[in-house]
């Protein structure tokens, strides 16, 4: 991989719940500047969309529960797309899969992809699941149509790991997000399958980059 496809594979993100305009211009910027896509709050898209129209927009939806209403969540993704998004991150309910309600699971991924034309990556939150629970909620996501699924929200202790990464690429291409801050530890992801990561330091990823 070289330093253009390294970019290309980073989703620069900046999700805090004290993000402001500014930190999301910020980052739109060094998106901008090295290559890289983002990862917004969902209530900046449609500017970010204009600022930075180059730019490749992630946005988040059941963001970071992922306890909405599954027709909140279908309204958000709607909104999203329609704002300017070009990919959509969701959250699934995480207490329904730890209590056995994969069908619901299944269920609500499954109406918010058919609502947008748009690529859709599943968080399945590894922190909070036990190995079992985690090859389940990646069949959920599978069978519901996304086209990614994604290792953590960045909200739970602990984020992605090499194990957790082995074994999600089993079902779907994977995006490896939580407590990934350097080339190294990006380099380790890909290694261990992941094909994009989501993390605030993709600068220093980027400027880690050795031929």
């Amino acid at each position: 991989m070289n330093r253009e496809a390294l970019a290309a594979s980073i989703d620069h993100t900046v999700l805090g719940p004290e993000t402001t305009r500014s930190d999301v211009t910020t980052v739109l910027d060094e998106a901008a500047e090295y290559g890289m896509n983002a990862c917004i709050p969902p209530c900046y898209v449609a500017e970010a969309s204009e600022y930075a129209p180059d730019v490749r927009l992630a946005t988040v939806i059941g963001f970071p529960h992922g306890q909405h209403a599954p027709g909140a969540k279908e309204c958000e993704a709607e909104l999203a797309w329609e704002a300017g998004a070009d990919e959509l991150d969701i959250v699934i309910n995480v207490g329904r899969l730890r209590a056995g309600d994969d069908e619901a699971v299944q269920a609500e991924l499954e109406a918010v992809v058919a609502t947008v034309p748009i690529p859709v990556k599943v968080i399945i939150e590894t922190a909070l699941l036990s190995e079992a629970e985690k090859h389940r909620a990646c069949e959920a996501a599978r069978d519901a149509g996304a086209d990614m699924v994604k290792t953590s929200t960045g909200f739970a202790d602990g984020g992605a790991t090499v194990e957790d990464v082995e074994l999600m690429s089993e079902y779907l291409p994977v995006k490896a997000s939580g407590g990934v801050g350097s080339y190294e530890a990006a380099l380790a992801m890909f290694d261990a399958g992941a094909e994009r990561i989501g993390a605030s330091s993709g600068v220093a990823i980027v400027d880690g980059y050795e031929d």
